[in-house]
């Protein structure tokens, strides 16, 4: 009898998660070393020129313990971003067991900790591990240290390795088989599978991965997705290695997956319950909610007649990113469009990156907002995720934006540097502890628009790489919410209108004046580019116009041949000014996105 091991590998960013599935998938003998490549579970380019993994993949390894018994090991790898934190829970509830990767020379980081409490949360094994231990900065004793006191794990059960040199993979196997319970569930009772992940292929429709719970599932039987009550055949059933592999039945306990004619990844449900249509109604696993998202961003092609390729292009990646939501906008300044919404920073600028290498579609993309909610003088709520429906100020009694709790680990020395960037976004009630000597963990609640732009990159450089960040929502919170319009030559321009805060709009409105003055070229006239927030102008910039010299052929004579010519000239540039068009470039809404407050 084969026994069945379910775990996952948690870590931060770039503590060699990756990595450490290469040496597993090579340790198991599941591919030669012609077929190789570093990054194995990684499919798409992006990952791999990011070192980050964005969708998870799994893999079945066969091993044969030290002790002569046999074994398959289920890896399956979770996504190493806060925006796919939702993702990771669901595979993290299809495990027995997780390892927590510990970088050797970072230690302890927000994101480590972070994976720890969703690891808690669905009771599973924790088998905390070194990595990159062969490095010259390792400091294993400290990182030993920081997973006592930080983490409240037994550090002498620590297992030491280094995935780049293969070091200490046997002992992490033999970790795996000995510590991960092996998986519950009856075989025999009605079938309910939790489905972790699901993947688009052209000719099958939606490859759903699932965990079987409890039941078997195999071809022919019509199985049932909860959530959406929709029924479908199954066609072929089987698990991953690397390559799908076919097999007759899948039962409890085993991680593969269904193939039964879903035509698109959007008709099934990440973390929702998979059951047979014949049984009666077994209680749906626990954990599923509707996925909603955070960001907001509108997207129009750079030439307008694109737009119908920029349409196929939004269809076609939907069919593999469930996640992604968008519908048809339009815009007085960039013409037709769409509204598209985010899990968060991260997913969005994968999404634009795909969009471009995979679809050739050139973009311009208006500046990220988040959905606020206002409470009406007539009673009703609204929600608002583009400032064009900002309602009617008269009419708002209560304003509310979403918040996050954030956690960042620095050094001790950056520790005034970071509570200097948090409190500049607005964030409060601040506490902090000391983990271990140097170190302290610092929490801030924050709105979540003062965190979506750069918040992260300036962290980074504030604290010389050595910060980490961390986010989860916590709720809407009542705030002095306005909108700031932007007029170019007396012209509102829609897609660059913003909701911010009151005590910001001043600042952020001089900074986008001034950025816009140095995009558009200058024209014949001259050209006022001013923010409002209602009637009131709070902000202004102006370009110059171009002049040609038409005093130039004059040499001497009386000085009223001169002043008619300059008075002749300035009616024509009154004229102009009330009849031209300002040509705003693609490049002026692009470099709006990028203003820098700090």
């Amino acid at each position: 009898m084969v026994r069945i091991k379910n775990f996952s590998i948690t870590a931060h960013i770039d503590h060699g998660k990756s990595t450490l599935a290469d040496r597993l998938i090579q340790h198991s003998h599941l591919v030669d070393e012609r077929r190789f490549k570093n990054q194995m579970l990684d499919t798409m380019d992006i990952e791999r020129e990011r070192g980050i993994t964005i969708k998870s993949q799994t893999v079945c390894l066969p091993y044969r313990s030290k002790a002569g018994e046999d074994f398959v090991l289920n890896l399956i790898d979770t996504p190493g971003h806060v925006d796919f934190s939702y993702e990771v829970s669901r595979a993290l509830a299809s495990c027995e067991g997780v390892l927590l990767l510990v970088d050797a020379s970072q230690g302890v980081e927000a994101q480590t900790m972070a994976n720890l409490y969703l690891a808690l949360e669905h009771d599973l094994t924790i088998i905390p591990v070194i990595n990159k231990i062969d490095l010259p900065s390792a400091d294993i004793e400290r990182a030993k240290e920081m997973i006592e006191v930080e983490l409240g794990l037994d550090s002498d059960k620590t297992i030491l390795c280094s995935a780049k040199t293969g070091q200490g993979v046997e002992d992490v196997l033999e970790a795996i088989v000995e510590q991960i319970p092996d998986p519950a569930g009856d075989p025999s009772a009605p079938l309910r599978a939790l489905i972790f992940d699901a993947q688009y292929d052209a000719f099958r429709g939606a490859i759903i991965s699932c965990r079987v719970v409890d039941g078997s599932v195999g071809p022919g039987d019509t199985i049932r997705l909860m959530s959406l009550g929709t029924t479908h055949k199954v066609e072929e059933v089987g698990v991953f290695k690397i390559d799908m592999e076919k097999r007759k039945r899948l039962s409890a306990g085993e991680v593969g997956y269904i193939i039964a004619g879903i035509k698109t990844v959007s008709d099934t449900r990440i973390g929702d319950t998979v059951v047979l249509d014949e049984d009666p109604m077994p209680p749906a696993l626990a954990g599923f909610k509707e996925v909603k998202p955070v960001v907001f961003s509108s997207i129009y092609p750079i030439d307008s007649d694109d737009n119908a390729a920029l349409a196929d292009a939004l269809e076609k990646y939907k069919l593999n990113d469930a996640s992604l939501s968008y519908q048809r906008d339009s815009s007085a300044a960039l013409g037709h469009g769409f509204r598209c919404g985010f899990l968060g920073m991260l997913h969005l600028e994968v999404f634009q990156e795909r969009l471009d290498r995979e679809f050739n579609q050139a973009i311009i993309m208006t500046a990220p907002s988040v959905e606020y909610k206002f409470i009406l003088a007539n009673g009703t709520e609204v929600e608002v995720d583009n400032p064009e429906y900002y309602p009617d100020p008269a009419m708002i009694v209560k304003a509310l934006e979403p918040y996050i709790k954030a956690t960042i680990m620095i050094p001790e020395k950056y520790m005034g540097a970071v509570m200097q960037l948090c409190l500049a976004r607005r964030g409060v009630n601040s506490h902090f502890h000391y983990p271990t000597a140097g170190r302290i963990e610092v929490f801030f609640e924050m709105p979540l628009a003062e965190v979506i732009h750069d918040f992260y990159d300036k962290l980074k450089t504030i604290t010389q790489g050595y910060g980490s960040f961390d986010y989860d929502l916590l709720d809407y919170r009542q705030d002095d919410l306005i909108k700031v319009d932007i007029l170019v030559n007396s012209e509102k321009v829609d897609a660059l209108s913003i909701i911010v805060h009151k005590e910001r709009a001043r600042t952020k409105a001089k900074l986008m004046c001034d950025r816009l003055r140095e995009e558009i070229p200058r024209h014949m006239f001259k050209i006022a580019i001013q923010a409002a927030v209602g009637g009131k102008i709070i902000a202004r910039s102006t370009i110059s116009a171009m002049r040609k010299d038409v005093t130039a052929k004059c040499y001497g004579g009386d000085i009223s041949r001169k002043r008619k010519l300059l008075e002749k000239q300035a009616k024509g540039k009154k004229r102009m000014k009330s009849v031209g068009r300002v040509m705003i470039p693609q490049d002026a809404f692009v470099a709006v996105l990028k203003t820098n407050e700090d």
